[in-house]
């Protein structure tokens, strides 16, 4: 090959990298925390964001006006910070947990609708069904609890054996997802506490989703292996398909069609997923904050906006920011 040749090959290479770069980049981004946060939740069609700061309380930001909406301050528990945010599928409510307490919160108002205490162990992670009508909770003694807020019915799911590190609730409050450090994930019914499927793993479960759609659940350890499986009958669907020695996910989401699936993780990354083979499809790096050292970010949440065509990230640096997802027939 020729040098002329060569030149023009490794100019094309150059600019086939910067226009990938490109694509890549996010189009919008917003401050939300000015010193950073510490727990985030994205409504799961993007209009909402939920933001702990240890400087602003936790704040609710409205992302079609980009606009503070409310700013929530718990102050239950004085040595504590909110270190675990939801907003239910309906936009209807969400809660904000400290180690001891949670407190659940009228979107449409703003007013809190109660501040809740518990006296054993401590909240690990929470979740919140439609109109605020119930929520799941992870304690550190091994235990889950189910907690029907208007009639104050409770179960405690006493399955793990291990301290809860990750949950999640249907929409509809009827059935939840549990990840504990004994390698187990669990699908049950909150009206009995019975088992409906036990996801096991490797190592310990670091994160669980529902699809709201009740089509799917994601579960992921704390090493390398990341699974979605089929609902209804508990079978495997796929494995994400990386070759790291080990992957951590932060937060998980599927589309409204239930064919992707976007995680976030605490090196800034945020990939797109093939639901039906596990396949990456693209990537994309949140922006670490300005002068922060080490300069990286943990991806605290993320969710699919304009009909699926775009993400929207809720990162540590306390920075929004909305990327673009390539067509199909882009990723090819």
């Amino acid at each position: 090959m020729s040098i002329f040749r060569t030149f023009l090959y490794l100019l094309s290479c150059i600019l086939l990298i910067a226009c990938s770069e490109q694509k890549n980049q996010a189009t919008a981004s917003y401050e939300h925390a000015a010193k950073g946060a510490f727990a985030s939740a994205i409504s799961h069609d993007g209009t909402y964001s939920l933001i702990s700061s240890i400087h602003h309380g936790v704040a609710l930001w409205d992302n079609q006006q980009q606009v503070l909406k409310y700013q929530w301050f718990q102050q239950q528990d004085q040595d504590s910070l909110v270190h675990t945010v939801a907003i239910s599928y309906d936009n209807s409510h969400a809660v904000t947990a400290e180690k001891t307490t949670f407190a659940v919160w009228d979107i449409a108002t703003g007013a809190n609708t109660g501040y809740y205490k518990i006296k054993t162990a401590t909240i690990r992670d929470i979740a919140i069904s439609n109109q605020g009508r119930s929520v799941l909770y992870g304690r550190s003694d091994n235990v889950v609890v189910y907690l029907n807020l208007e009639t104050g019915r409770r179960i405690e799911f006493l399955g793990h054996q291990e301290k809860i590190n990750v949950v999640d609730l249907a929409p509809n409050g009827r059935f939840a997802l549990s990840g504990s450090n004994d390698y187990v994930a669990y699908f049950w019914d909150t009206r009995t506490g019975q088992v409906i499927h036990r996801f096991n793993h490797p190592n310990r479960v670091t994160h669980v989703t529902l699809d709201p759609q009740g089509r799917y659940a994601f579960t992921a350890d704390s090493m390398a292996q990341a699974r979605v499986w089929q609902l209804t009958t508990g079978d495997l669907v796929s494995k994400l398909a990386y070759i790291a020695r080990q992957k951590i996910f932060t937060t998980a989401r599927f589309n409204e069609q239930g064919t992707l699936l976007v995680t976030g993780s605490p090196n800034r990354l945020v990939d797109l997923w093939q639901l039906s083979d596990g396949e990456k499809i693209q990537s994309w790096h949140v922006t670490p904050r300005e002068g922060s050292k080490p300069k990286s970010a943990v991806v605290l949440d993320v969710a699919f906006t304009d009909n699926g065509t775009a993400l929207l990230t809720e990162s540590s640096s306390g920075i929004a920011e909305r990327f673009t997802i390539r067509e199909q027939n882009e990723h090819n």
